[in-house]
């Protein structure tokens, strides 16, 4: 019946677009994320890497452009191309420790270029990227947008914001001797961190990161710390929010989380050891979980031989099967989901779909857990008439499995191919 549909629909021709760079993409199913349906038989036509109509069996004709390029994917079902909220494309997880000390700092920025094209090719077709140093992902973004590498759309923080000696002090750890230098990414007051926001905002952040808490790969703090104050949290989410940004704030601990929530950041990162008041505050305040709980797997199996510090390893041990145990309860509260996973910087890039099988492990359906790496993510990004779904207006990046990732969520390990803006890059 496809091919009737298709050879029928050949023939018909818009003058309007003819000009215009036509793509037409069909396979036998469809995930339409916002209603959890499989429709059968889509015919998406694109026009200039966006998304201009959709049919399923049963609806209308579809009218094709004369001379559209045909993506054909017979047997396999399509859903929106995928969105990791939190990924490091500039960071190495074999080199961790000390160990990232022998190399250069232009180094990590070719890193980058190798992760963006792995997540890319791993179905991400969206990422936002919470923290590099040397605007690294400002860079990374412009390469990709003019063609010069391939890559996801990167939504860049630039620098990660955070306390003197906190998780987002690059020199924490190091002797007194590497501080002398001035770190662009620290401050110690409200009216510090407005100038923060301001500054990274002025050479490309379009979301601002902050530690509010210790952190687990950071050597000497205690992760569940709070390290920014609630007049500091409240100073970078009304300037960042003035700006038009959004915030994301890194909080293992629950006082630290409730005061990010009570401060109005927009998502919290790991939340490892929220309570019922985070739920209760995250709800009442909007605020979106991001929550990286594959990481203990990668951590506790490999990091010793990648050079995690004894001290982190500890803080996962007490730290990992907690944070999956709030995912669970957070779910069953209500708390508004997004996908985030730490890749890059926590485990190899191009893993990032490793996670799916771990939130459908600890509680959440299948389609829920595709919801939050797309749909949920693009509403947290401020972005769903851009990305998220497969739908009219939308950017044409969609990826493709074989069988139905409803009912194996680990068929999203292994697209069988990847679209970005109507062009096939896997």
């Amino acid at each position: 019946m496809l091919k009737h549909l298709i050879a029928a629909a050949g023939a018909l021709v818009l003058a309007a677009t003819a000009h215009a760079e036509s793509v037409v993409v069909t396979a036998d199913h469809m995930i339409d994320v916002v209603s959890g349906k499989t429709l059968d038989e889509p015919v998406v036509v694109v026009t200039d890497g966006r998304i201009a109509s959709i049919v399923t069996r049963g609806g209308a004709r579809p009218v094709i452009p004369p001379n559209a390029t045909r993506i054909d994917l017979p047997g396999q079902t399509i859903l929106p191309g995928l969105i990791d909220m939190h990924v490091h494309l500039n960071g190495d997880p074999t080199l961790s420790g000390f160990r990232s000390l022998d190399y250069t700092d232009s180094f990590w920025q070719a890193v980058g270029v190798a992760n963006a094209k792995a997540m890319l090719d791993a179905g991400f077709t969206t990422v936002r990227n919470v923290g590099s140093p040397d605007y690294d992902d400002v860079g990374l973004k412009q390469a990709v947008e003019r063609g010069v590498i391939p890559g996801p759309r990167i939504v860049p923080a630039t620098y990660a914001l955070g306390a003197t000696g906190g998780h987002c002090d690059g020199s924490e750890g190091l002797p007194p001797s590497f501080g002398v230098l001035p770190n662009p990414s620290v401050a110690d007051s409200p009216e510090g961190y407005r100038k923060l926001v301001r500054t990274v905002r002025k050479y490309g952040a379009e979301v601002i990161k902050v530690c509010a808490t210790g952190g687990v790969l950071s050597k000497s703090d205690v992760a569940g710390a709070q390290q920014m104050t609630f007049d500091e949290l409240k100073a970078v989410a009304d300037e960042a929010h003035m700006l038009g940004l959004r915030v994301a704030a890194h909080a293992h601990g629950t006082a630290g989380i409730n005061d990010a929530l009570r401060a109005g950041i927009d998502t919290i990162e790991h939340a490892s050891l929220a309570d019922a008041e985070s739920f209760r505050l995250a709800k009442e305040h909007g605020a979106w979980f991001s929550m990286d709980i594959y990481d203990d797997d990668y951590i506790l199996a490999e990091g010793a031989k990648n050079g995690v510090f004894p001290e982190s390893l500890e803080k996962e041990r007490q730290i990992g099967r907690k944070q999956r145990e709030t995912f669970r309860d957070a779910y069953r509260a209500g708390v508004k989901m997004v996908f985030g996973t730490d890749n890059g910087g926590v485990f190899p890039a191009g893993q990032n779909a490793l996670q799916f099988a771990k939130m459908v492990e600890w509680g959440m359906p299948a389609i829920d857990a595709i919801r939050a790496a797309t749909s949920n993510a693009a509403e947290a990004l401020g972005r769903p008439g851009d990305v998220g779904t497969i739908a009219v207006g939308r950017y044409a990046d969609i990826v493709a499995v074989k069988g139905d990732p409803l009912a194996n969520i680990r068929l999203l390990e292994h697209p069988s191919a990847v679209i970005k803006g109507g062009e096939r890059v896997r």
